[in-house]
């Protein structure tokens, strides 16, 4: 099982003992209602009052154990999610990285007065139009010389890899911890 299918199961199930505890929890406030408004009520509904006293305790209990499962999940799943996010934020880093080099790269032979493509000249204006006018100021200085010719830094052609989503890496972990049981909320109340 992994996460994505484990967090709804048992939120589906958390949700049903929730409202099952609520359910108990009116029906005790409802007896002893009851309880106050008729004299010796406290006697006569006494074995009402354990029965659902030890229901009620019983799917409280429950409901903490799968509580406290899904704040398990809940950790792994954010840990998981959380480290996806930082991996594709290191890999965009490294790549503005690179891209910075070559920027810089591209100033360093338009200032030596070399010749590079219209389009490396166009990512360094976008990146920085002092950058562009210093290196252009140095070629013009560099006139004279030998001009050398380049080609693109950049691959046109290359594709990037689309990152994965990271809620989507998460919820398709394998589940390595094993939860508690599922059970019926009637199976529960049942053995109380």
């Amino acid at each position: 099982m992994n996460i994505g299918e484990a967090r709804k199961l048992y939120s589906a199930k958390l949700n049903e003992f929730w409202q099952q505890k609520r359910t108990l929890a009116r029906q005790k406030q409802a007896l002893e209602k009851k309880c106050n408004s008729v004299v010796n009520g406290k006697e006569i509904f006494a074995n009402e009052a354990a029965t659902l006293e030890l229901s009620y305790q019983a799917v409280s209990d429950k409901y903490e154990e799968y509580h406290n499962y899904m704040e398990q999940l809940s950790m792994l799943y954010n840990g998981i999610y959380n480290t996806e996010v930082a991996k594709q934020q290191g890999e965009t880093m490294a790549e503005y990285a690179i891209d910075i080099g070559k920027i810089l790269e591209v100033a360093r032979r338009i200032s030596k007065g070399a010749k590079v493509p219209a389009t490396d000249e166009k990512k360094l204006m976008d990146y920085s139009m002092e950058l562009y006018m210093s290196a252009k100021n140095l070629a013009m200085l560099n006139e004279m010389k030998k001009k050398e010719e380049y080609d693109s830094l950049w691959d046109e052609d290359e594709e990037k890899p689309e990152n994965p989503d990271p809620q989507e890496v998460a919820d398709n972990t394998e589940l390595n911890i094993d939860g508690p049981e599922l059970v019926e909320v009637s199976e529960v109340m049942a053995e109380a």
